[in-house]
């Protein structure tokens, strides 16, 4: 044995676990003979870089089986956004909404802050942003300056820390956590280490205090929250607030939630005072809709739990280019040009020369393999200049062999098309439809048979 073995060695008392520096016969600290064993570092490697020999407490481990109620919840009030959270806020629970700027997040939250503190929560909103007075000016012009929510603004992580274990409040609102700086770390606010060190001091605050902590995220130019992925992981829930400058719609989409459903979305419609919520989406997404034309296809998705219907639109026309342009708004382009190569090596309809516009109407972004045939409907729609009866919903996917397969949910999508007047979908054969005997079912089992009932061609 070396000496530097012998070092981290210590020697334990196996009869009352005291630690010793050497062996011995008897144990100075209850006296038992012979009891005195070595035992082996805690772990090996260069000094200062591992844990060493000093050992910690032993953990207490239990059963997976649990009597434990499920957490209590907190109604906003704002029914879109307690769907989004899962049915409420949870208490010391960590929560990071991202989206782009000017999108409406601080509105959204100055608004949940309110009706929070409405429902009984100590509530405070810490801006690292703006100024007080800023804020002060959005709170009346949305009517909430009489709100129980108290004001701060300040970008010391530790004054904030401080002043938050002082008051303990039950919610906090963190605007936004690129401002946050700790001064242990020498770097810009911003920065990687910084946004790290600040949303592990906070996290871990929630789960000590048991305090919600809500933080607000930038985003980069790609549409992800800026700053480690490791943030994301941290957090109990992650939102990101959606939608086109264009639209006044605005979609808050859960991505992670440890207490709910995730990609469960919240539709909102900014207005003059604020956000208000939209308690039926699939009507607003329609709402727009005329009379019938060619491009124009109804499709039934699902996001998350409920059920939404929008419409699909697309342009077919001859291009002046040598290379056809594929423009895509709200669906996955790589998806779309799967279904034109589908659609010309297995139906024998060709897109070469022509140029595709696909748009999902409302600013809302499908991501579903479900709308394969709709797209495919409106694609050939366009391209054969033929309008679909503007009484039909689509959906299914389509497989590269022009199989189409069924998909989840099949009975939901449909009760929501029933409770909006549809009277007949188009659907893949062998899906699950329950009771939906209020509409005329037209079943397809491959994209050939769909071409040559629907625009009779193939």
């Amino acid at each position: 044995m070396t000496r530097d073995m012998a070092k981290s060695s210590t020697f334990t008392c196996s009869a009352c676990g005291a630690v010793h520096n050497r062996w011995s016969g008897r144990c100075d600290a209850c006296g038992e003979w012979n009891t005195i064993v070595e035992e082996a570092p805690l772990s090996t490697g260069p000094k200062g870089k591992t844990l060493g020999g000093k050992r910690g407490a032993q953990l207490t481990l239990t059963d997976l089986s649990t009597e434990e109620a499920p957490p209590p919840r907190t109604l906003s009030g704002i029914g879109e956004l307690d769907r989004v959270l899962g049915g409420g806020l949870v208490p010391s629970s960590a929560v990071l909404v991202g989206g782009d700027p000017g999108i409406g997040k601080s509105t959204l939250l100055l608004q949940a802050a309110a009706r929070f503190a409405g429902a009984g929560l100590k509530t405070f909103y810490v801006s690292g942003e703006e100024a007080s007075a800023q804020v002060r000016m959005r709170a009346q012009r949305l009517g909430l300056e009489n709100a129980p929510v108290k004001l701060a603004a300040a970008t010391s992580l530790r004054d904030i820390l401080t002043t938050l274990e002082a008051e303990k409040p039950d919610l906090v609102i963190i605007d936004s956590i690129q401002t946050m700086w700790s001064d242990t770390v020498e770097a810009a606010p911003g920065s990687v280490s910084q946004v790290r060190a600040a949303a592990h001091e906070l996290t871990t605050f929630a789960k000590r205090f048991g305090t919600s902590v809500i933080l607000v995220g930038h985003v980069t130019k790609d549409g992800q929250i800026a700053g480690p992925r490791v943030v994301e992981h941290m957090v109990d829930c992650v939102l990101y607030f959606e939608g086109e400058r264009g639209h006044q719609f605005r979609i808050l989409r859960s991505v992670k939630n440890r207490f709910g459903p995730a990609d469960e979305i919240g539709v909102f419609e900014m207005t003059g005072g604020g956000l208000a919520e939209v308690a039926n989406p699939s009507e607003l997404f329609l709402s727009g809709r005329g009379a019938p034309s060619p491009g124009s296809v109804v499709f039934s998705g699902i996001e998350g739990t409920r059920p939404v219907l929008v419409e699909m639109q697309a342009l077919v026309a001859p291009t002046p280019h040598a290379q056809p342009r594929r423009a895509v708004v709200g669906w996955d382009g790589a998806r779309l040009a799967m279904i034109l190569a589908v659609l010309e090596a297995r139906c024998g309809i060709p897109f070469a020369g022509l140029d595709v516009y696909l748009n999902v109407a409302g600013g809302l972004r499908i991501s579903e393999p479900a709308a394969d045939l709709a797209v495919a409907a409106a694609l050939l729609s366009a391209r054969e200049d033929t309008p679909l009866p503007s009484e039909t919903v689509i959906f299914g996917e389509i497989s590269l062999s022009g199989a189409l397969r069924p998909v989840g949910q099949s009975e939901n999508r449909l009760k929501e098309a029933q409770k909006l007047g549809f009277t007949s979908a188009i659907i893949p054969s062998g899906g699950k439809t329950g009771g939906t005997s209020g509409l005329s079912l037209t079943r397809m089992g491959d994209l050939t048979a769909f071409v040559g009932d629907i625009f009779g061609a193939g």
